[in-house]
């Protein structure tokens, strides 16, 4: 596994594809990366789909609410639609590139509506740059991510088997 520096400011996610390790970035976006880390201690990202991903591009997920398989509001064809209960946050842009591995919020075309979806890159998006909250990288398992079932929507989709703080999980 990869060395984690900060167990606090680690994710760890397996997916129907692999584990996958994220460093988060709480000097950056600290409204953000109390969200994620929120969100996966009350176990909301377990079983959610990765709804929309496109080639070349990034895998969006965290629909906790249309999108969570096994979920009572589970809809594969409202996935992407929903959030969480909480209200949605301020913007945390910064200059931090879009780059591979990048982890960043999804919103909609309100700077301010970012909530529990986010997207992870797959290439260089540096279009995104200054207009998406970016809150972690991928530091490990990134061949994972590239593994996952593309499509807009995907059809039979993969998903987060459990996402947990890396602090929350024995070493």
């Amino acid at each position: 596994m990869a060395d984690i520096t900060d167990r606090d400011n680690a994710i760890i996610m397996e997916t129907t594809k692999g584990r996958v390790v994220i460093e988060l970035f709480p000097d950056l976006a600290p409204g953000h990366v109390g969200r994620i880390k929120e969100l996966a201690r009350e176990g909301a990202y377990d079983g959610v789909v990765f709804h929309r991903v496109i080639e070349g591009f990034m895998a969006q997920t965290g629909d906790v609410k249309f999108g969570k398989s096994g979920g009572r509001n589970f809809d594969p064809s409202r996935a992407g639609m929903g959030g969480s209960d909480k209200p949605d946050l301020k913007a945390e842009f910064s200059n931090m590139n879009h780059a591979r591995g990048t982890c960043s919020m999804a919103r909609s075309q309100n700077p301010n509506s970012a909530n529990s979806q986010f997207f992870i890159c797959f290439d260089d998006a540096s279009f995104l740059n200054r207009q998406y909250s970016v809150w972690g990288q991928v530091i490990e398992g990134m061949e994972n991510v590239d593994n996952i079932k593309r499509g807009e929507p995907v059809k039979d989709p993969d998903r987060i088997v459990s996402m947990k703080v890396a602090a929350d999980v024995e070493a």
